[in-house]
């Protein structure tokens, strides 16, 4: 079956516009043009455009998702297996939301108070579930079953460390951020970017080496997933932030 631009749009309740712009990005090249130059869609570019809704649901960049779409090693069984991974993730992080607001609605009726701690809980378990999930087995390779486990300590944070923790990593962010949109990147800014990045990792590490940062920064290139979500906080964000750590705490 063959759908024009609109019928195809009406049936994933998307916009004709949105088509016409994933056709300019090349995410999702019609099937054809008719003799009077109208896109056509077949049923290809049907089960293409369901996995392009699936990514944007998980709130995945347009410009990663032309990428992930794109590569040879893309894999329409293996994507589907992983669609439903992350959407399971997905709800069970909405369910944990669902009953710590619950919780806090009942205790601001005047229920049983809530500790500070408990009110964070569910954010900082789903963090680590996450990581887990992401890069367990890597890491745990490269640097054994004790340093990972650590990570347990951000179950322990109080509000204010939670807090902090959330400022530092927003101003990791930024800073990777200004470092990409400029020419020259100084001494200073890599310093400051590596001070940043220690003060966020702490926050999960029980202890700390500068062979354990270094090898954590090689792995940001060296692993895709890494690479991927540091390039999505702003353009080469991954090797800004290994050569950064790099140059600081190599002699």
């Amino acid at each position: 079956m063959e759908y024009t631009i609109q019928q195809l749009a009406n049936l994933a309740g998307v916009s004709s516009r949105t088509l016409r712009y994933y056709d300019e990005i090349d995410l999702l090249k019609p099937k054809r043009m008719n003799s009077a130059g109208y896109r056509i869609y077949g049923q290809k570019e049907v089960d293409r455009l369901q996995h392009i809704l699936f990514y944007r649901e998980l709130d995945v960049r347009l410009d990663t998702i032309v990428t992930l779409m794109n590569e040879d090693t893309f894999r329409i069984e293996k994507t589907l297996l992983q669609h439903k991974r992350h959407l399971e993730q997905k709800r069970d992080r909405l369910n944990q939301l669902l009953q710590i607001l619950e919780q806090t609605i009942e205790s601001a009726k005047g229920g049983e108070p809530m500790s500070n701690q408990s009110k964070f809980a569910a954010f900082k378990r789903q963090q680590i579930k996450e990581n887990e999930t992401l890069y367990g087995i890597e890491i745990r390779k490269e640097y054994g079953d004790d340093t990972v486990d650590a990570n347990n300590h951000l179950l322990q944070l109080t509000e204010s460390d939670y807090l902090k923790r959330q400022e530092i990593e927003k101003a990791l962010t930024e800073q990777l951020r200004e470092a990409s949109n400029s020419s020259i990147i100084t001494k200073e800014t890599e310093q400051e970017i590596t001070q940043l990045h220690k003060k966020w990792i702490m926050f999960s590490w029980s202890t700390y080496s500068e062979q354990g940062h270094i090898g954590l920064a090689d792995l940001y290139l060296e692993d895709e997933r890494f690479k991927r979500y540091y390039d999505g906080i702003a353009s080469n964000a991954a090797s800004i932030l290994r050569t950064a750590i790099r140059n600081t705490l190599i002699p």
